[in-house]
């Protein structure tokens, strides 16, 4: 993750919306791809405040209205602009929390936050989201939804609805419970698991997503040879048995996590999902000079060792501070080969799509 400047050279952070120097707003710019300082221009407009950008910008209407986004449109004048305007994250979003619910607003703006921090990793890699409508593969959306829902935005739902986290046909819904973080943490306690973020459920959740644009009558044939057979057992009999019998004994020699043996669908989600926090430690750790090669599509082998070597010294360090470790997973090489398969179909895609429909 990048910092960038404010015109007065004060640092401004991914999710700052003012400077605390100068008092400007702030928003990221999709011109120059920045957060930079907002500069009045006409009203309901900005100009960006990088003097080699300068383009004009309006607020997301989750920004300006609701405060759960920091993001802006190029908005040239005398364009006119549809109302709601929604920035490239928000464009996303299918179903938001009642706002009519105490601390649903909090909640939403944890999950925009997560979920803003996403699309940072899927830019970086250059993995697509906003497919073609004439592109048969499922279109990306987000439902945040709470377990009893009185009322949101395009559908009515049962009031005793039981919401779950997870994937189906290109929707990724999340309970926003998961943005309480006394509930999170005791889901995290009783599941037993290392981690629990809202950051680690949107990259779980998207890589269900990226096996439908990427694998998906395109790549089955490699994965299933990596991942094992993803029609047999079926996903509900091999839920079915995960919930009855737990993982096996020997997990740790051949899986990422735990749950990573439910079903080979769980074990590409898991795997993808620890690739992308590999790929977006390494880049907040570049950005910070902690490390000297930029990690996009470097050697895979290097990655990896970087990755192990800052995983090593944040756990430290965060034990000395009483904190969970950073890096819990261990990549075994069955990991690191399940990684590097990932690596390579995002590769693989990305410089697909750098070559163009011609290529």
């Amino acid at each position: 993750m990048r910092t960038f400047r404010c015109r007065c050279e004060n640092m401004i952070f991914f999710d700052n919306s003012v400077c605390l120097r100068c008092g400007k707003e702030t928003g990221f710019c999709p011109g120059c791809r920045a957060v930079v300082a907002l500069l009045p221009r006409s009203e309901g407009r900005w100009s960006c405040g990088n003097p080699v950008c300068g383009v004009a910008l309006v607020k997301c209407s989750n920004y300006s209205k609701h405060s759960t986004c920091n993001r802006c449109v190029i908005a040239e004048e005398p364009t006119a602009l549809p109302d709601p305007v929604f920035c490239d994250c928000c464009y996303f979003n299918q179903t938001i929390p009642d706002l009519s619910v105490p601390g649903n607003a909090q909640k939403w703006y944890r999950l925009e936050s997560a979920k803003r921090r996403l699309f940072y990793d899927l830019d970086l890699l250059g993995l697509p989201y906003r497919l073609d409508e004439a592109d048969p593969r499922p279109k990306l959306r987000f439902d945040f939804k709470a377990d009893v829902i009185k009322h949101c935005i395009l559908r009515h739902l049962s009031e005793e609805e039981r919401v779950f986290t997870g994937h189906a046909n290109g929707c990724i819904t999340i309970n926003i419970r998961e943005a309480d973080q006394i509930e999170r943490e005791r889901l995290r306690v009783n599941l037993g698991e290392a981690h629990r973020t809202l950051i680690g459920h949107f990259r779980h959740e998207i890589a269900h997503y990226y096996w439908e644009v990427l694998v998906r009558e395109r790549a089955e044939d490699t994965c299933r040879a990596i991942f094992g057979d993803h029609d047999s057992p079926t996903y509900t009999e091999a839920l079915e048995a995960y919930y009855k019998n737990g993982a096996p004994p020997d997990w740790r020699e051949r899986y990422v996590s735990a749950y990573a043996t439910m079903h080979p669908w769980e074990d590409f989600a898991e795997t993808f999902a620890t690739y992308l926090d590999m790929v977006s430690v390494l880049d907040t750790a570049y950005h910070v000079d902690f490390i000297r090669i930029p990690p996009r599509f470097g050697d895979f082998d290097d990655m990896v060792l970087e990755y192990k070597g800052l995983g090593i010294g944040m756990n430290e360090i965060n034990r000395s501070m009483g904190l969970l470790d950073l890096v819990p997973e261990v990549l075994v090489e069955p990991v690191r080969d399940k990684m590097r398969y990932v690596h390579d179909l995002i590769a693989a895609e990305s410089e697909a799509a750098l070559a163009g429909p011609s290529a």
